[in-house]
């Protein structure tokens, strides 16, 4: 697996429940460099805002495990309706003000890939009341479906070192042949998502 820094700085919000590891580069000869953080007072909480991604290589790639369940309206909806497409996974919490930061970021990367063939599900967790989440994807324009998680016991099957389930926002990018292909630690930007997604849709399926 190959660890590539996407911002400078470490991400920890524990007022708000988002805890995250300091972030740095690393050189291509596997030594590491810590970023300084530049913290930002937010609402009572240290935010230091940050992504890191993990990319891993197709031969190493674990399967991402049975993902599936209601939606915010209900509706079944799981990670095998979209095999044979690349899937974005996105965790993300009402609560979470990261995760507000990324949301229009995601929106605005859906749109412009859907026609690509990739799909996005997002997992809600930790908001108990599925009316404050749904309010939260209408205030954001999020048009895919995101799995109502609120104990956190979907992201539990993941992988604890590609999907921290304290780690709030986290994104996965899944393969077309149902693998974890990137792991993105971190709130994070189109500009900063894009890249990574545009190498796993270049691959031959």
């Amino acid at each position: 697996m190959r660890t590539t820094a996407l911002a400078g700085a470490a991400l920890v919000a524990a007022a708000a429940g988002c805890v995250f590891a300091a972030f740095g580069t690393v050189a291509a000869d596997g030594s590491r460099t810590e970023a300084a953080a530049e913290p930002v007072t937010t609402a009572g909480a240290v935010v230091r805002s940050a992504a890191e991604a993990t990319v891993i290589a197709p031969a190493d790639r674990p399967a991402a495990p049975a993902t599936a369940g209601d939606d915010l309206g209900g509706k079944p909806v799981g990670l095998d309706d979209f095999r044979g497409q690349v899937v974005v996974v996105n965790v993300w919490g009402s609560w979470c003000g990261p995760c507000r930061a990324e949301a229009d970021d995601l929106a605005r990367i859906e749109r412009r890939t859907r026609d690509r063939g990739v799909r996005f599900l997002g997992i809600n967790t930790r908001d108990p009341d599925r009316a404050t989440a749904r309010s939260f994807v209408r205030t954001h324009g999020l048009d895919f479906p995101s799995l109502h998680d609120p104990t956190g016991e979907l992201l539990l099957r993941f992988p604890p070192a590609l999907l921290n389930p304290q780690a709030i926002p986290s994104t996965l990018v899944i393969d077309r042949r149902g693998r974890i292909a990137v792991s993105i630690g971190g709130a994070v930007t189109e500009d900063e998502l894009g890249p990574l997604l545009a190498r796993v849709l270049e691959e031959t399926p």
